[in-house]
């Protein structure tokens, strides 16, 4: 919190150096960092982000949208990643391909077994639903993998923020543009 209240005074002093700042009295680009920010609660919760959270949602929808900017903070515009990561042991995948190699959108988690290390009849890997890769015979053992595949979990807060604090370094503020 203390970096929020840091772009905070960094905003509010360049607006009003000799007054009592109020974040009111922020730029447009302002009010948005520090309310997309807040986390406990979110901006939702905060009557004051109501108005401009709102004003940037109708704004995005018109041509030439423009993301303001909080110069004072130095955060820049924000940046969005719709799924979350992928669990420990699992890579990114794709659920689909196109005819000239392009993927779709990242949303499948992975993980590849060797489903011959497992025994018949007991209830292992070679069990679970998934697409079987590659299955070959060499100097006397069979070799084979299988692919499972989950879909890829989505991010409740899909945008964030970088926003640097007072020692420069930047932290991520995850947040969302729901109503």
């Amino acid at each position: 919190m203390r970096h929020l209240i840091y772009a905070a005074g960094i905003a509010g002093a360049a607006l009003l150096p000799a007054t009592a700042t109020k974040a009111q009295d922020a730029s447009w680009g302002c009010q948005v960092l520090l309310c997309a920010a807040s986390q406990n609660p979110s901006w939702h919760g905060v009557e004051y982000c109501v108005p401009p959270m709102i004003k940037l949602i109708a704004a995005m929808s018109k041509p030439g949208f423009s993301w303001p900017i909080c110069n004072e903070a130095k955060a820049g515009a924000p940046g969005r990643e719709e799924y979350a990561d992928c669990p420990e042991g699992t890579k990114i995948g794709y659920s689909q391909y196109g005819r000239d190699g392009n993927r779709s959108a990242p949303d499948r988690c992975v993980k590849t077994l060797n489903t011959c290390q497992t025994h018949p009849g007991l209830n292992g890997p070679a069990h679970q639903a998934g697409v079987i890769l590659n299955r070959r015979a060499r100097d006397g053992e069979n070799s084979c993998t299988k692919e499972i595949s989950s879909q890829r979990p989505r991010r409740a807060d899909p945008w964030y923020f970088d926003i640097p604090n007072d020692q420069g370094v930047k932290q991520r503020h995850w947040f969302n543009l729901n109503l």
